[in-house]
């Protein structure tokens, strides 16, 4: 059971990011689930997914992320890596981490407080938190595209996945929603047939 705590007493949107094509600002933070560092540097020729939010174990940051969790596979499957950033301190993402499952990093922004946030222009000093950001970082380390969204609403992962498409070239790769493809998926025995459980 997860324990959420209430949202960032705030609302809309106080700084903006960076804007499309502007070089990603280098970033050296510790990372769950062992302390390690993740450098973008690391990354460079990869594009990667960068979820900036305002704290961990709240309600909204809850869903974004374990939103961010299902769709892995999918995110990955355009060669992308996915780190989520907060100012939350290493042992309390390890913790959050823990409680969603999440496969990806929780990278902390914690000491000096907000100076990556600061530096991709999402810090807000009226709550001393993370923008709810995303952005889309090409292989070269510049911005192919972001989006800062009001902190009170989850943005979804749409952007990001069309983004994804947009910089690779490639289509997500979606399994069929038609009610005659879910029968094909589970068909139904037939009259002469026993139906058999596991």
């Amino acid at each position: 059971m997860v324990l959420l705590a209430p949202p960032p007493p705030a609302s809309g949107i106080r700084a903006h990011g960076l804007s499309r094509g502007t070089a990603a600002p280098e970033l050296d933070l510790p990372a769950t689930p062992d302390g390690n560092r993740i450098k973008l540097a690391d990354h460079r020729g990869s594009p990667v997914v960068l979820v900036f939010y305002p704290g961990d174990f709240t309600p909204v940051c809850s869903g974004e992320l374990g939103l961010f969790n299902e769709l892995l596979p999918e995110l990955q499957s355009f060669g992308a890596k996915v780190f989520a950033i907060s100012c939350d301190s290493l042992w309390s993402h390890v913790a959050y981490a823990k409680e969603l499952n999440l496969r990806f990093p929780l990278l902390t922004d914690f000491h000096p407080k907000g100076e990556v946030c600061r530096r991709f222009d999402v810090y807000r000093d009226d709550i001393g938190a993370a923008e709810r950001a995303l952005f889309v970082l090409d292989g070269e380390g510049r911005v192919f595209w972001s989006h800062v969204s009001p902190i009170e609403i989850n943005p979804g992962a749409d952007g990001v996945l069309v983004a994804l498409e947009q910089l690779t070239g490639k289509e997500l790769q979606v399994a069929p929603t038609t009610p005659q493809a879910e029968a094909d998926a589970h068909p139904r025995p037939q009259p002469n047939e026993r139906e058999t459980r596991p």
